[in-house]
């Protein structure tokens, strides 16, 4: 497995704007990220200053990514 980075939840937005997910909206400190392609997927991602290791491997798996892939986004 690959170390996964530390970093905040804007980052994890940021990264993940850059491959076509568009903000739709945020409650509270959770940020909702939609894919404007087909299939439409939906993820959250909780605006913490450093988001929780598990939570990042289980976002970077559900957007359909590896973590290397991930890497080169931020």
């Amino acid at each position: 497995m690959s170390v996964l980075p530390r970093i905040s939840g804007r980052e994890v937005v940021a990264a993940l704007l850059k491959i076509g997910y568009e903000k739709d909206r945020q409650k509270g400190s959770h940020i909702v990220l939609r894919q404007a392609a087909y299939p439409h997927r939906r993820v959250v991602v909780p605006d913490h200053r450093e988001v929780a290791k598990g939570t990042l491997r289980k976002i970077i798996r559900q957007v359909g990514l590896t973590v290397e892939e991930f890497k080169k986004l931020l």
